[in-house]
C-alpha cells in the first residue's frame, strides 16, 4: 500500500528518542548492527531505500516478499503505524506506533544505521 498523498507529513525526528524507541519496542526482535543476526524479525540495517523482503537468510512472509515495497521514510511511517493493514499477510506481530511524534524519532533513527 502506497503512502496516501493527503496523509499529515512526518514532524523532524529525534535520533537519540528514536534509539530509546528501538531498545524498547524492536530490539527483541530486531537487530541494528551491520552484518547483524536475523532474529524472529531481519536485521533493520540499511533499512531505509531497501527493497522489502531482501535480507539474506531471513524467511519473509509471502506478502512481504510480494509487496515490492522500498522502505522509503514515507513507506516505514504507514507500516509503523499499522503493519497489518499496510501489509495484509506480514509475519510482523506488532500492533503499531499510533503517535506520529514517535515514528518520526524512530525512523530518524533508522536513518541513521547505513554506510
Amino acid at each position: 500500500m502506497p503512502p496516501k498523498k493527503d496523509r499529515e507529513p512526518l514532524p523532524a525526528g529525534d535520533v537519540k528518542r528514536g534509539e530509546s524507541i528501538f531498545k524498547g519496542r524492536a530490539a527483541q526482535c530486531h537487530s541494528n548492527q551491520k552484518g547483524g543476526q536475523n532474529g524472529v524479525g531481519p536485521n533493520l540495517y540499511g533499512i531505509v531505500g531497501r527493497l522489502s523482503g531482501t535480507v539474506e537468510g531471513y524467511s519473509y512472509s509471502k506478502a512481504n516478499i510480494d509487496s515490492n515495497t522500498i522502505w522509503s521514510v514515507e513507506a516505514l511511517d504507514v507500516y509503523l503505524e499499522n503493519p497489518k493493514k499496510f501489509m495484509p499477510g506480514t509475519k510482523m506481530s506488532f500492533a503499531g506506533i499510533k503517535k506520529i511524534q514517535e515514528r518520526a524519532d524512530l525512523i530518524a533513527y533508522l536513518q541513521t544505521l547505513s554506510d
